[in-house]
């Protein structure tokens, strides 16, 4: 039975199954609580009538008393306000119309569009098969020079990039939103500013960009279940292309912000805080999250993640728990940031999994012989800022130093600078060779 009939016969269920009610006995903090009225975790419940009714979702149960998270305000929420189920969990309309098309974090249009075409399907999904996933053996042109070469990206590959608040994680987003080679990408901003929404639609997307992409909106002012869910309606739209045969690119800032989301989630209904407060949850919804990208038995969802790293500790638990995951990390460096090296990749730190699998010997060769040269300079440099070091005694710091200038030209690519792979790797190749 193909999950479209199961969902079609699933709907048609909840429609005749008959109509109960609740009532609400009472709201604390981000929780409402529910008495008599029978419902699963994870359904959508309908507080209220008319045009005041909001939105929830089913938390936690305990005994008779059903404990849920609204999707909107609930402010003039009174005890007694009848409950009803909806009969399932939240939905989003799945179609080839989404392309080009706004949303807010439930999958509701935002851009004044039409409405959505297409089957409602819910959120959640399980990742595909691990006997069933294709191989990652193809690389993805991400358009930024440092990352295609130092930290090339393979189709269907997961990587995170990890930085410290106004390094420039979604200046690199945008860069790599305009340049890469993806069919079609998906961008969920979660717990964004609300000012940054459409100067991002407008100026880093533009028109010819926003025609091949599905954006997911959740600012930072939306409850913390609608946060939480802005992730997995991205994840859910990526995974309608991917099983279409598509190649896609789901990029999400943050995935950090929606670890926070789910940590106000859990401690909202009871939920003991672990590791800095963050409940077990959290990290659980991690790997269910970021497993569900990557290549499917035909089709691959490329995922690129930003993760906000705690005072700029990149062994903070949620930075932790991402990159055992993940497949790479990319590194932002404050210094570089701050000194206008953009994009401010320290390249040294950052690593890709698959890198072997997607390169070929040259490239990997002109690649390793980069990074042996930037990691000699990076030894002596302090030694040559004083005055210090004597030429000759570490030769291939030397050989760094001598070309030091073009290997930062390299290194660096300006904001409407487009580079394509093939360029990327024979402006490296030709760097070696004159080193």
């Amino acid at each position: 039975m193909s999950d479209l009939f199961r969902a079609r016969i699933d709907a048609a269920l909840s429609a005749a199954r008959p109509l109960s009610r609740g009532r609400v006995t009472g709201a604390v903090g981000l929780r409402v609580t529910v008495g008599g009225l029978e419902a699963r975790v994870g359904e959508l419940l309908q507080i209220g009538e008319g045009s005041s009714a909001v939105f929830a979702e089913v938390a936690a149960l305990d005994a008779d008393r059903i404990s849920c998270l609204p999707l909107g305000p609930i402010a003039g929420l009174s005890t007694g306000e009848p409950v009803v189920s909806t009969g399932g969990p939240l939905r989003v309309a799945v179609g080839p119309d989404l392309r080009g098309r706004i949303l807010d974090g439930l999958g509701r249009p935002m851009d004044g569009g039409p409405p959505l075409r297409g089957d409602l399907v819910g959120i959640d999904a399980a990742p595909p098969s691990a006997m069933e996933r294709q191989l990652v053996d193809a690389p993805m042109s991400l358009g930024v020079r440092v990352l295609d070469t130092l930290v090339p990206c393979g189709r269907g590959q997961r990587i995170g990039i990890f930085a410290g608040s106004g390094v420039g994680k979604s200046t690199l987003m945008s860069m790599i939103t305009r340049g890469t080679s993806a069919e079609l990408n998906v961008v969920a901003l979660v717990g964004e500013r609300g000012r940054e929404v459409r100067e991002f639609i407008e100026h880093d997307l533009g028109p010819e960009g926003l025609s091949r992409s599905v954006v997911v909106i959740a600012t930072s002012d939306t409850p913390p279940l609608v946060r939480l869910r802005a992730g997995a309606v991205a994840t859910r739209i990526a995974e309608y292309y991917r099983d279409e045969g598509q190649d896609v690119l789901l990029m999400m800032d943050s995935v950090t912000r929606a670890a926070m989301a789910q940590r106000e989630v859990g401690l909202s209904v009871g939920e003991p805080p672990a590791t800095r407060g963050y409940p077990p949850s959290v990290f659980a919804m991690l790997a269910s999250l970021l497993e569900r990208a990557g290549p499917g038995a035909r089709g691959s969802i490329t995922g690129l993640y930003t993760v906000l790293v705690e005072g700029d500790d990149h062994n903070e638990p949620i930075a932790d728990a991402a990159r055992s995951i993940l497949d790479g990390h990319v590194v932002l460096d404050r210094k570089l940031a701050t000194a206008g090296h953009f994009p401010s990749v320290q390249a040294l730190d950052s690593i890709s999994r698959v890198a072997n699998k997607i390169t070929t010997p040259q490239q990997k060769s002109d690649a390793t012989e980069l990074r042996r040269m930037m990691a000699a300079h990076r030894e002596v440099r302090e030694l040559v800022e004083i005055g210090a070091y004597v030429p000759g005694t570490n030769l291939e710091a030397d050989r760094a130093t001598a070309v030091w200038p073009q290997i930062t030209s390299f290194l660096r690519q300006g904001l409407d600078e487009r580079v394509t792979a093939d360029d990327a790797w024979n402006e490296l190749r030709q760097l070696i060779a004159a080193s």
